[in-house]
């Protein structure tokens, strides 16, 4: 047989003598700690007795099947010298296990302690099927008295399943690296993946001391059947099963997208450099060979844990960075049409003021409907008022002198159209016309223009007497009138304005034409609407440019308060 089946061979017969005794062992240290947390020490002499026979036989069997010290000079196992070993030395630590754990599962029984009688007989129940497989090696027929490939087929317990030693032979061969992935997840569920028994219980009953939730799966196919159905942050595999090996099980996961990224630890009694190379290169994150120190599993599974964590940690922070890289572009997006609407606003709003009072200007605004600027038909108020003497005087004064005149007269004036609610419609050098009741209707337009037309007049006052002392002889009238009108923007592209058509705007210029210096003529509509608040003097009939019958006119004198 050559050395490469000899291997194989070896390294079969050993996970199926070290499986139980791997048991054996982990049920003595349970058992001991069990005995240490609740406080029966009159147990300890005894566990402690079997917890030695335990690790004498590990490394008796350990040595057992040591390829380097069970092989005689030609190459091949010393059989002779592994038959002695199975008959005698390795059954003085079993016989001595046995004794003690069936001595002490009898006061245990006794003192009421039913999980130890209950650990104590898996206990016995492993060292039983540790003695059957002996006996079946033992009495294997030797042929030429090397190890042969038919020996590790021989019933050894359960016997050798069927294929197991040809995949074993086929997978003992120089494999080249895959891509593995070999991040890993934070701590939370673990499958515990072992076609035996007694192995799968111990690791799951020492992983759930350190606070894990574990599930168990006796084969390869199970596996993979649980790792579809249920979410996992650590597999712990075994690499010689029947069936569907660990091995296979490895490959078929990181092979998967969803489960590239699952951390993985091999768990064999192959402790060959080549087993473990071919394992890591499929993508295992760790390999443990059996048996294992309880210290050692925790710390490794501990840091598989971790490195997963942080692997998980990583891949959020990206998901995160992505949303927020999409979020501020959407908000990039959104600030750009809030500012383009806000510039447009502004827009609107600049024009708006150009014409309208600005309470009249945010109201409009605030409604967000310019409906109300469309052109329509509506009863109005018209103010128009200019200076009396203002072209003969921008004739001979300097440009300068124009100019500060007009400024002093626009800021008077402005303020008070600003406040009373008027609507200035234009501005022609020295003539101003505002208009009330649009396009936000509002009671007593009349009134309203009067009243504006009465302070305005107190103010100018004091104006002209400045301009006096200056040697500007300037004067102020104004011409009222109330009627319908058709309002709407006036203008063209690039260049609107809010204005009134109609024969009550040309009556309003007409009367402030023929206003003198400190004069405020109204027509009777409006004379009519303010007489009962208002001090008049009739002023007579005046025949007007444009309108075919004389017009009844009258000056405001001032209003009662």
């Amino acid at each position: 047989m050559d050395l490469r089946t000899e291997r194989a061979l070896v390294a079969y017969v050993r996970q199926e003598l070290s499986a139980p005794a791997t048991a054996i062992l982990g049920y003595a240290e349970m058992l001991i700690d069990d005995a240490a947390q609740t406080g029966r020490e009159q147990f300890s002499d005894d566990l402690r007795r079997i917890l030695e026979a335990s690790q004498a036989l590990h490394r008796l069997i350990l040595n057992l099947l040591d390829p380097v010290t069970t092989r005689r000079s030609d190459g091949c196992a010393d059989l002779t010298e592994l038959r002695r070993t199975l008959r005698h030395d390795l059954r003085t630590p079993i016989n001595a296990i046995t004794g003690y754990a069936e001595m002490l599962r009898e006061d245990a029984a006794d003192a009421n302690a039913e999980t130890f009688v209950a650990d104590l007989d898996r206990l016995l129940k492993e060292a039983s099927l540790l003695l059957a497989r002996i006996d079946g090696l033992v009495t294997f027929s030797v042929g030429d008295g090397s190890l042969s490939e038919e020996a590790a087929r021989i019933s050894l317990g359960a016997g050798a399943p069927t294929g197991m030693v040809d995949r074993l032979l086929k997978e003992v061969r120089p494999v080249t690296a895959n891509e593995a992935d070999l991040r890993a997840v934070s701590p939370s569920r673990i499958l515990v993946v072992d076609d035996n028994a007694s192995n799968r219980d111990l690791l799951s009953r020492r992983l759930k001391r350190q606070g894990h939730t574990i599930l168990q799966a006796e084969d390869g196919t199970r596996a993979l059947d649980v790792v579809e159905q249920e979410p996992f942050d650590l597999i712990l595999l075994d690499l010689m099963m029947p069936g569907l090996s660990g091995y296979d099980v490895l490959l078929r996961l990181k092979g998967n997208p969803r489960f590239r990224d699952l951390p993985v630890i091999m768990i064999s009694a192959l402790s060959e450099l080549d087993s473990i190379v071919r394992c890591i290169e499929a993508g295992a994150d760790d390999y443990i060979t059996k048996p294992f120190d309880p210290t050692l599993l925790r710390a490794r599974v501990g840091a598989s844990l971790e490195r997963k964590r942080l692997h998980d940690q990583v891949v959020a922070q990206a998901a995160d960075l992505a949303k927020q890289a999409a979020d501020l572009a959407g908000w990039n997006k959104t600030l750009e049409q809030r500012v383009a609407d806000q510039l447009a606003e502004l827009e609107r709003a600049g024009r708006m003021r150009r014409f309208l009072s600005p309470q009249i200007a945010d109201l409009v605004l605030s409604s967000g409907d310019d409906r109300i600027l469309e052109s329509h038909r509506r009863a109005i108020t018209v103010v128009f008022c200019d200076l009396r003497g203002f072209t003969a005087f921008s004739e001979t004064a300097a440009p300068e002198e124009v100019m500060s005149v007009l400024r002093e007269y626009h800021k008077v004036l402005g303020s008070l159209i600003h406040k009373h609610g008027g609507t200035v419609e234009r501005f022609t050098g020295d003539g101003i016309m505002v208009f009330f009741n649009d396009p936000v209707p509002c009671p007593d337009p009349s009134l309203r223009a009067a009243q504006m037309a009465v302070e305005m007049r107190e103010q100018v006052r004091g104006l002209v007497a400045e301009w006096l002392r200056h040697g500007y002889e300037l004067g102020f009238g104004i011409g009222i009138a109330h009627g319908y009108a058709t309002l709407g923007p006036i203008g063209f592209e690039g260049r609107l304005d809010y204005g009134a058509v109609g024969t009550v705007v040309n009556l309003a210029a007409r009367l402030c034409a023929e206003a003198r210096a400190g004069q405020i003529l109204v027509d009777p509509k409006v004379h009519a609407a303010i007489e009962a608040l208002t001090d008049f003097e009739p002023t007579g009939e005046l025949v007007l440019k444009g309108l075919q019958r004389p017009v009844p006119t009258y000056n405001v004198l001032s209003i009662r308060s």
